[in-house]
């Protein structure tokens, strides 16, 4: 028997600290390769993260809701074949917990299978519970979880007997690109709030108030925040932009799309891609301050935002200069499939440039985006709305009318930057007359 100190894994680039979310095991448990011990949270992304080894939990060095350095050890299991360790801990072995791998796409597709179920807290699984089911062809709805906050574990799927009528697996339905929605920051996976974290957490407020515990999820999208309002010198421009012939190019186009590629197209791979070229011939916006200097990204590595039942993810569309309209759909579809299926990872929320948000999902007509901290800018589409427009002989027109938001970083670009930038998103736009410009 050895003792092996589990040390908090990494979680992606450039994250150099994590919050023990909620401990799944407790000193005593016997634990399988690859069950969950904890759930840990970045300010990107919310993961559990697995056991390498078989054995028992000697010794939980990390309280829940604590944040430490990556790489600090966590936990302690005893191991059965390793060699005896010594009261020097220095001689004991040490290892380092993966986080959960990526799947591919199909992958994530065949494991949709086990849905989720109520008492999985916003159904996430580790890999063990969803090889398992996916294996034995098991509807995780069907189960009662027995673990933490009625989790299911690894035991529950294999002591699982299902009825005749629960073998056939459920398929997950598509989630559609109009979900695709506003955010600020890149944030990870919401936890649900606890009854816990609802109570009032003193007793001399006034009857009307109460004081809700702010989870982790929310003290890192606050942090980010305050970093970029109180560092970056946000300055704004709006311009308007008649989309009358992408209104009318997708009326024409989108049924036949949805016959060729499998899914319905939106108007938000239009903007997207729009603003892909127009940083090619802008790269100040594609940028970030870093020390006193500018930094160019060379990958136009684009932020969006998904959003998938109650929780919002915002994944990285990457080198969206290199995709058509219609690369640019499929990758939303992409990205929206595994945030559906639970499966996005670190690695599908880093690296963005810039951000797009889709404000008009709300119906917003104007808005005003915090910038993506240490993005140099975000750009916000607003809703399409049809208005009486002039014309150049004097009279009026309808036209499909839609207001474009910038935010940018001061101190990198200044308002002939910015208008010059926005002034060529708005002909990009403009330019999208027929089929081809899709492929």
């Amino acid at each position: 028997m050895g003792l092996v100190k589990v040390k908090m894994p990494n979680l992606g680039e450039s994250v150099t600290e994590a919050t023990v979310v909620a401990w799944q095991v407790k000193v005593g448990d016997q634990v399988e390769k690859y069950d969950t011990l904890l759930e840990a949270q970045s300010d990107k992304v919310t993961t559990e993260i697995p056991s390498d080894y078989q054995g028992t939990v000697k010794e939980i060095l990390i309280q829940e809701d604590e944040t430490v350095p990556i790489g600090t050890e966590i936990l302690v299991i005893e191991v059965a074949g390793e060699g005896e360790s010594g009261s020097d801990e220095s001689s004991e072995p040490e290892v380092e917990s993966k986080p959960t791998l990526e799947t591919t796409p199909s992958q994530a597709e065949s494991r949709a299978s086990a849905k989720p179920s109520n008492h999985s807290k916003g159904g996430r699984f580790s890999p063990a519970v969803l090889h398992i089911a996916q294996e034995r062809g098991i509807d995780l709805s069907q189960i009662v979880g027995t673990g933490k906050g009625g989790r299911i574990t690894r035991k529950d799927v294999i002591n699982y007997e299902p009825t005749s009528a629960e073998n056939k697996p459920t398929q997950v339905k598509e989630l559609k690109p109009e979900l695709v929605q506003t955010s600020l920051d890149p944030q990870p996976q919401p936890e649900l709030k606890s009854e816990q974290n609802n109570k009032p957490v003193t007793s001399s407020l006034d009857s009307q108030q109460e004081i809700i515990k702010a989870d982790g999820v929310r003290k890192a999208i606050a942090k980010k925040m305050v970093q970029s309002v109180t560092e970056i010198p946000h300055a704004w421009m709006q311009i308007e932009v008649d989309v009358s012939n992408i209104v009318a190019l997708r009326e024409k186009t989108k049924s036949q799309f949805m016959q060729t590629e499998g899914l319905k197209l939106s108007y938000f791979p239009f903007f997207v891609k729009a603003v892909a070229q127009a940083l090619k011939k802008h790269p100040m916006l594609n940028s970030s301050w870093q020390d006193n200097n500018i930094v160019l990204n060379k990958d136009i590595n684009l932020s969006i935002a998904i959003a998938a039942g109650d929780n919002l993810f915002v994944p990285v569309i990457k080198h969206v200069d290199n995709l058509s309209i219609s690369g640019i759909a499929k990758e939303v579809d992409r990205l929206a499939l595994k945030a559906r299926s639970g499966k996005l990872t670190s690695e599908d929320m880093v690296g963005g440039t810039m951000t797009v948000n889709n404000t008009g999902t709300f119906g917003s007509v104007a808005s005003m985006g915090i910038i993506n901290y240490p993005q140099a800018a975000i750009i916000q589409v607003e809703s399409i709305n049809k208005r009486f427009v002039p014309t150049a002989d004097g009279g009026f027109k309808a036209a499909d009318m839609i207001n474009l938001c910038l935010s940018f970083d001061h101190r990198i670009l200044d308002g002939l930057a910015a208008g010059n930038f926005m002034k060529d998103v708005k002909e990009n736009l403009q330019r999208f007359n027929n089929e081809n410009d899709l492929y």
